[in-house]
């Protein structure tokens, strides 16, 4: 396994390939745990060379507090990717990404970057595909792998390279989960005890509200979920929707053939947890 920090060295590197070597990406912002680990088997499975990018990107933090608390275990994360055969990892500063212009590019997502997430978290799409894009290019993966518990994300993600026509295949993985149920998170650290017995519980009333839209119509179920969570005493309910797979608009009527999936984001004290589940 190589370690690059430059952006010269790895496109060297990569460019030594021999045509018609498969490259999967996986771009994360270190903290690695299980759920990055499957995404990078599954690439190692997948492809000829497997790239890795560790880089917490400063322009998709819509709280500069969550940012300065994002944790940093880089010398962890390398052993953890040299355990599992990645064969690259790229470790660029923001001075190298960026060149000490620390701003996002502002881009059109058709309106996807206007629901859920996009509506509580300001310009974080942009920062999102300002990093990805730049990747992208560097990297000129063949395939690249994100994690569905970012569905929202993966969809934007399809977006920009539909949008701007980039040669790469987006792949989305399943979400991986600890046994209670609770989706993996590099936030999952931050919990307290308590906090994190009663997380599950986000996945649990998914499941229900799941078992329930087989009955029920969108309008009863959200509300069934929302007083699920007015009394709770550690978990506060940002919001809960009902979208459809593709456009991520909110369900009016259940239209036959159209994929749909139930979206929540909760907060633990300052700590925000989100998931979601295929209807």
């Amino acid at each position: 396994m190589i370690v690059y920090s430059e952006i010269a060295s790895i496109k060297k590197r990569i460019k030594s390939f021999n045509k018609g070597l498969t490259i999967g990406f996986v771009p994360t912002m270190g903290a690695l745990h299980k759920g990055h680990l499957s995404l990078i088997k599954q690439a190692v499975l997948e492809n000829d060379v497997v790239v890795v990018s560790i880089f917490v990107n400063p322009t998709q933090f819509d709280k500069k507090e969550d940012l300065v608390n994002y944790p940093n275990t880089l010398e962890n994360d390398l052993s953890l990717l040299k355990s599992i055969n990645c064969d690259i990892v790229f470790t660029p500063n923001q001075n190298e990404i960026y060149d000490e212009n620390i701003k996002s590019e502002n881009f059109d997502f058709d309106g996807l970057e206007f629901q859920m997430e996009g509506k509580f978290r300001k310009g974080h799409f942009n920062g999102v595909g300002t990093i990805v894009k730049r990747l992208f290019e560097i990297v000129t993966p063949t395939n690249a792998y994100f994690g569905e518990k970012d569905f929202q994300q993966v969809q934007i993600i399809n977006k920009l390279v539909e949008k701007h026509k980039l040669p790469v295949n987006i792949i989305g993985c399943e979400i991986y989960r600890e046994p209670d149920g609770l989706a993996m998170s590099s936030r999952n650290v931050r919990l307290t005890k308590k906090q994190r017995l009663a997380a599950p519980f986000i996945h649990k009333t998914l499941l229900a509200a799941k078992e329930l839209f087989g009955t029920k119509n969108a309008a009863i179920v959200i509300d069934w979920v929302e007083n699920e969570f007015k009394n709770h005493p550690l978990l506060k309910l940002e919001y809960f929707e009902i979208a459809d797979e593709k456009t991520l608009k909110p369900i009016k009527k259940v239209i036959s053939g159209q994929k749909y999936r139930a979206f929540i984001a909760i907060f633990a004290d300052e700590i925000r947890l989100i998931d979601n589940i295929s209807l």
